[in-house]
């Protein structure tokens, strides 16, 4: 493997699109979060509430029926669209026009929940991102992977990575058998960890922000959501990943000093979102 390419603030300002002062809500993108069952509403909430504030114009949100209340109560900018099942999503329908899908935090493993996700995947055309149970169902149907379009973004934490590419006795191993299922399918994956990393075919990103603060329930539904925005944003696949993840670290380095490290949660990542930009936008000035 060669030496990989740090993601940094010098890193992220080759790239990083400062704010148009002319945009509008319906030129800062459309993201559309596909996630949630009853009892694990909240994933879904985390994910859009990350979505909007790392920039989204508009946030879409595609829940069971049992999660409706729920978002509109908790995220009153987010649109909510529901499933005809109450307790897990079913069938995937809508007539929206998002710029980039989220799916899976929050999902769960029911039959038709799967059939609904092979279905969903045979037909979209949209910037993905896959997370959490989504990425559990792939798992247990590789075949399916063959249906992602080429710079799909997966984020797995390391118990949902060895499902996708098996066991592994060494960092090396690991990273070698990332990279060939990288290549063998043209999808970009964020290794989730201490620190992230991100497999781009051979290209490996070493991520330089955040902490053991990370470490909490929640963390991972709010970088797909702010993945997610940064893809509706018409980021490319592999800059909304790097971006995403650097801020994302680099919330929890604001954070620390008047959080510390246990009281730190995922609504803490999306309350210093806005901070993290700023450390970006002052270095245009």
């Amino acid at each position: 493997m060669l030496l990989p390419i740090l993601i940094d603030q010098k890193e992220i300002l080759k790239f990083y699109k400062a704010i148009d002062i002319h945009t509008h809500k319906g030129i800062q993108g459309h993201a559309l979060i596909i996630a949630g069952s009853y009892g694990k509403i909240g994933a879904a909430v985390l994910a859009s509430k990350a979505s909007l504030k790392t920039g989204c114009g508009l946030v879409t949100v595609f829940v069971p029926k049992c999660g409706y209340d729920i978002v509109q109560i908790s995220i009153p900018e987010a649109m909510v669209l529901t499933d005809t099942a109450e307790k897990y999503i079913s069938e995937i329908t809508f007539e929206i026009k998002p710029k980039a899908i989220a799916i899976g935090p929050g999902l769960g493993l029911e039959l038709l929940t799967q059939n609904a996700f092979h279905n969903f995947l045979k037909t979209n055309k949209a910037p993905l991102v896959i997370d959490a149970d989504a990425l559990n169902i792939l798992s247990q149907n590789k075949s399916w992977l063959s249906l992602l379009a080429p710079k799909t973004i997966l984020t797995p934490h390391p118990k949902e990575l060895e499902r996708l590419i098996g066991k592994w006795d060494s960092d090396e191993e690991k990273f070698g058998k990332t990279i060939a299922f990288s290549k063998q399918y043209h999808l970009i994956v964020v290794m989730k960890g201490a620190p992230t990393h991100i497999i781009d075919g051979e290209t490996v990103y070493e991520n330089t922000t955040g902490n053991a603060a990370l470490a909490t329930a929640g963390s991972g539904d709010v970088l797909t959501g702010m993945i997610c925005s940064l893809l509706a944003q018409s980021y490319g696949a592999i800059h909304a990943a790097i971006l995403g993840v650097y801020l994302h670290g680099l919330t929890a380095d604001i954070a620390l000093p008047e959080t510390g490290y246990q009281s730190f949660i995922a609504s803490d990542i999306i309350g210093h979102i806005g901070k993290a930009y700023l450390t970006l936008e002052n270095c245009q000035k």
